[in-house]
């Protein structure tokens, strides 16, 4: 009796959301809905010249979709290994392993300079955490897209509404205008990135 009851503990705490964090992970996996995954892709203008890349990749449906339904490469890049195994499953499923590459990895240290789209649904923490990495490392013209949060002072170059939530844009200047950028708040408030329209 004892030792079934032991049994049950981590399961009935996994339950109640209180199961194995994984070091590291600043956001708990919520799936994008598919029509916000659509929308994300379509926004940033993805094409078969594109290589997006998607940080948090969850279970692997924006850089799946990408390459399926766009035509794009896909990265993903996620800290939780088994939802890297289940993405590469899905991919496999999907018939786009070819296009597509799931990476377990730390965000905040990703490789992304290849990437001509990066795809974020995560939080205001991480999403402004993230911003003087995308602003260093994305070319001239890479388009940044996020659902739900934005990131902080950067002035969007497009917003739209997909049901309650707002998706929007964002893309990387020519390096020479990356220093002109303004302050987002105040003085001690990380500087703002100017979209380039």
């Amino acid at each position: 009796m004892k030792r079934s009851m032991l049994r049950l503990v981590p399961i009935l705490l996994a339950s109640f959301g209180c199961g194995t964090t994984i070091p590291g992970q600043d956001v708990n996996y919520e799936p994008t809905p598919m029509p916000v995954v659509r929308a994300l892709l379509e926004l940033a203008d993805v094409g078969p010249q594109d290589v997006v890349y998607d940080l948090g990749s969850g279970d692997g449906r924006i850089p799946i979709t990408a390459a399926m339904e766009f035509g794009a490469r896909g990265v993903g890049i996620e800290i939780d290994p088994a939802l890297v195994t289940q993405a590469q499953s899905s991919a496999r499923k999907a018939g786009v392993e070819a296009r597509v590459e799931f990476r377990v990895g730390d965000m905040y240290a990703a490789d992304v300079r290849s990437a001509t789209v990066v795809t974020l649904f995560l939080h205001p923490g991480p999403n402004l955490k993230l911003r003087e990495k995308l602003r260093s490392d994305l070319q001239a013209g890479a388009r940044v897209v996020s659902y739900v949060w934005d990131m902080g002072g950067w002035k969007p170059a497009d917003e739209r509404r997909v049901g309650e939530h707002p998706i929007f844009l964002w893309r990387i200047p020519r390096k020479s205008d990356r220093s002109t950028v303004t302050p987002a708040v105040s003085q001690s408030a990380p500087r703002a990135l100017v979209a380039d329209r």
